[in-house]
């Protein structure tokens, strides 16, 4: 081992570090894939929705997880803030394909685009993207 290590050697360090030493491990070719426009549903149901609402900002991302243990909807995706506050779920008739996506072990996320706010009730638009 003590020969990949040395300056000046052919070993497997030199060839990931390179010239400048730094380690050079290619990446894989990542990217974000726009899927669909939605809304976030539910949000009536969150406590403490109003406060939130004006934490919520455009571009923002979002977490989802899925829930196959919920009892109204074995498909059902959670939506959180990236601090993971739960603010709603994908809606029932979204969220099909998405969990299939997300059980094949594929990261689904979404991103705030608008919102609007009357009086307690907050309807909250976003974009879904697949990251490969």
């Amino acid at each position: 081992m003590g020969d990949l290590v040395k300056s000046g050697s052919d070993g497997l360090m030199r060839l990931l570090h390179g010239k400048t030493g730094e380690l050079n491990i290619p990446k894989p070719f990542e990217k974000d894939i726009f899927l669909f426009d939605t809304y976030v549903a539910g949000t009536t149901h969150i406590e403490g929705i109003e406060e939130l609402e004006p934490h919520l900002k455009h571009g923002d991302r979002l977490a989802f997880f899925r829930e196959p243990d919920n009892q109204y909807d074995k498909q059902a995706i959670v939506i959180k803030t990236v601090e993971g506050v739960k603010i709603g779920y994908v809606p029932r008739q979204d969220n099909v394909i998405f969990a299939r996506l997300m059980d094949a072990g594929k990261l689904l996320f979404g991103k705030i685009t608008s919102k609007e706010k009357k009086g307690s009730w907050v309807r909250i638009y976003i974009k879904v993207f697949l990251h490969e």
